[in-house]
């Protein structure tokens, strides 16, 4: 990966191409405007005809399954930490997670071609998602509590903030997608549409929680106020001062080191290394 100003010799060029390396350009944002690969049949173009196969097959929905499910135990595991210090919702919150973990259960024994269960599975992982959307609510302050998810525009300031976060998820996943060699337009959950780059919105699931967890914490350390947001038709906007709050605390967030199949990684990191996983997966 190039990230600065540089020069490269052709014979460097030549001896990655021949070991099927790619050269991959980024600009000062770090995200990818252009890449040199093998000419002839290899792992980047094996890997989308594999992407492309499994999109409509029981490969496909095993492998979809399994995200919505880690998106799942997510969700769990965020609301048993909230649970700990909310003596007060204690039973409320358990009833949430007891609901969500049925629907976990009824989503293992889903089987069949991506084609055939695709809408049961996506049925199941939205109404998880109403279950946890639910139960945050009963932990935010009076001021600020919401009726459920609001999208283009947001109609409150949970929501103006949740949204921006995974609107930087979004580049992140999409940006790791392409260094991967995955088509970013292949979805398996998320049918494909006109420009429509279906495969992020699927693998984005896996990562909300991160702008959840941000979100939440910024409003139970009460560090959210209404000079964050501009009014716009129909809803709110997250102005300067709003993005600024948000992305410091989200960074911190995301340079964070975890561990990491047997490694100490930076959070951010753990996108490009499941893409790479999925992408080896696919060529296997």
């Amino acid at each position: 990966m190039i990230t600065t100003a540089a020069t490269i010799s052709t014979d460097a060029i030549k001896f990655a191409v021949e070991n099927n390396i790619d050269i991959i350009f980024l600009d000062h944002f770090g995200y990818p405007y252009g890449r040199v690969w093998h000419s002839k049949l290899g792992s980047t173009v094996l890997i989308r005809r594999r992407q492309l196969e499994y999109s409509d097959n029981t490969k496909g929905a095993r492998m979809a399954k399994g995200w919505v499910n880690e998106k799942i135990n997510n969700q769990v595991d965020f609301l048993k930490d909230l649970k700990k210090n909310r003596p007060e919702l204690k039973a409320d919150l358990q009833e949430y997670v007891d609901n969500i973990e049925n629907l976990k259960s009824q989503l293992q024994e889903v089987k069949g071609d991506l084609e055939e269960v695709r809408g049961t599975i996506m049925g199941i992982e939205g109404m998880a998602s109403r279950n946890y959307f639910e139960a945050i609510n009963l932990i935010m302050p009076d001021k600020w509590q919401f009726s459920g998810r609001s999208r283009n525009p947001a109609v409150d300031g949970f929501n103006c903030l949740l949204n921006y976060g995974y609107g930087v998820l979004y580049s992140m996943v999409e940006k790791a997608c392409i260094i991967s060699g995955l088509d970013p337009y292949v979805g398996f959950l998320h049918t494909d549409n006109y420009n429509k780059k279906s495969l992020v919105f699927d693998l984005i699931e896996l990562y909300r929680i991160h702008a959840d967890r941000t979100v939440v914490n910024l409003f139970s350390k009460r560090k959210v106020n209404d000079e964050m947001f501009d009014s716009i038709p129909n809803g709110l906007t997250l102005n300067k001062e709003g993005k600024a709050v948000l992305l410091q605390v989200f960074n911190e967030t995301m340079e964070k080191k975890i561990s990491y199949n047997g490694r100490n990684i930076k959070l951010k990191n753990t996108m490009q290394y499941d893409c790479h996983k999925i992408a080896n997966s696919l060529i296997k």
